[in-house]
């Protein structure tokens, strides 16, 4: 099987998983619970709890006490889209070629829709001790809180949205990144590593590499934003330049932006290496998220 269909089947996997964790659209709540729902399902990579289930795979870990953690991720995710959206963020109109949630519900139902899929992530989440009552899954748990919180995304965003229309230095711009879109990275295949029960030192080294992932992914971001189109991309593109942003071809310029992508993602490939397991699909999987075209 080619690494694309492989792919593919991972993704229909993912997806299914997904659907078993979504809340189901009744009472008088429903409108929000439809707008959860119709964030989620617009598609996406599933690249998260993909890293995650691989990550888990890599260490020997078989059980089901992954799939919680796989899908309150991606609701994490999700909420932070739901909320880059909104007139007050990026107030994009499009995301993964299909209307924002924004833009279908209206700016209050995107912002409840967003609350409500970070609070239900942690309920999801929380749903995994009733099937591993003991330390590793406790940990899980606090690293998908930290890495989402003020000394993970939620930080990250605050620094990026401080910044629009200023001079932003190298060094903030990869602190920005390195919370803002590497932090949910690394807790994903943290999260895969603590629950198979890897030790203390390699958390440390998937942790690493997926900081380096995150931060090759977004520089990639940025490149995307300038050389794509609208139609490859699925989200509008220009839109850095639309908000004042700074950004890695901003700063460094287009080749230069394009050569640290290869650095970056060569070092995230020899730490993965140097743990001396193998993972050939989520080694494939990383080169072809730091190249993609959308």
């Amino acid at each position: 099987m080619s690494f694309k269909e492989e792919l593919q089947k991972r993704t229909a996997e993912i997806e299914e998983i997904l659907k078993k964790y979504l809340p189901e659209e009744t009472g008088f709540q429903k409108t929000v619970l439809e707008a959860m729902n119709y964030s989620v399902t617009a598609g996406g990579k599933r690249l998260r709890p993909m890293l995650m289930q691989e990550t888990y795979r890599m260490f020997g870990g078989s059980g089901r006490v992954i799939e919680p953690f796989m899908a309150a991720i991606e609701m994490i995710h999700t909420y932070s889209l739901v909320h880059d959206d909104l007139p007050a963020m990026d107030n994009d109109e499009y995301r993964r070629g299909r209307k924002t949630t924004h833009a279908v519900y209206g700016e209050a139902l995107g912002i409840l829709a967003g609350d409500a899929l970070l609070n239900y992530a942690f309920e999801t989440a929380a749903g995994a001790l009733s099937q591993e009552l003991n330390e590793r899954t406790a940990r899980a748990i606090q690293v998908l809180a930290e890495k989402a919180g003020i000394y993970g995304m939620i930080g990250g965003q605050v620094v990026d949205v401080e910044s629009e229309g200023q001079a932003v230095s190298k060094e903030k711009l990869d602190f920005i990144y390195r919370l803002k879109t590497s932090a949910l990275i690394e807790s994903s295949m943290m999260i895969g590593a603590l629950l198979a029960g890897a030790s203390k030192e390699e958390v440390d080294k998937i942790r690493r590499t997926a900081q380096d992932v995150g931060l090759a992914f977004q520089i990639q971001d940025d490149i995307l934003d300038v050389t794509s189109t609208l139609e490859v991309l699925g989200k509008p593109i220009h839109s850095d330049e639309k908000n004042e942003k700074t950004t890695y071809v901003t700063l460094e310029g287009l080749k230069q932006a394009k050569q640290d992508v290869e650095e970056i993602s060569k070092r995230a490939l020899a730490t993965l290496a140097s743990l001396g397991r193998e993972n050939p699909f989520l080694e494939e999987l990383i080169t072809m998220l730091i190249t993609r075209e959308k």
